[in-house]
């Protein structure tokens, strides 16, 4: 399994075409599990997407491919691992990260889009311990949040 020990992780940069057309081929499952990610939490922790309350699902699943704000890459034998920031457009200052896993389908060597299938790996959630021990969530992101190595 890649872990942020085992790959190297390019420094967060303008999307390229190859991760724009990823993110193309994955984003109506993006909104779809942006969507439920929300409904879930909201019944029990809905801090995690408190700076999005009151906005439709409708309008948080409002953006397209060139809503891909920054991207970071690596490789490993497994396959490419492409970390997203996504722009919500209909809210100010609000990101949501994403990993998607990309590999060569069978019987290819990977080397071109159409012998690549992606997946969508997870939407990034936070759960951040206080030193008192209080407890911070969030799902939404600002535009100056780095985007980071994430498992969840």
């Amino acid at each position: 399994m890649a872990t942020e020990e085992t790959v190297q992780l390019s420094e967060a940069h303008t999307p390229q075409q190859a991760s724009i057309e990823a993110f193309s081929l994955i984003i109506e499952l993006v909104k779809k599990e942006l969507v439920k990610l929300r409904r879930d939490h909201d019944k029990h922790e809905p801090e995690y997407f408190r700076a999005v309350h009151g906005v439709s699902d409708t309008d948080l699943a409002s953006f397209s491919a060139s809503d891909l704000y920054s991207v970071r890459v690596a490789s490993s034998a497994y396959g490419l691992h492409l970390f997203g920031k996504v722009r919500i457009p209909t809210v100010a200052n609000a990101y949501v990260y994403i990993r998607v896993f990309g590999s060569a389908k069978d019987g290819t060597d990977g080397s071109s889009l159409v012998e690549r299938e992606y997946r969508l790996h997870s939407i990034h959630t936070e759960e951040v311990v206080k030193d008192d021990g209080d407890r911070v969530y969030r799902a939404i992101f600002g535009k100056d949040d780095a985007l980071e190595w994430f498992d969840t």
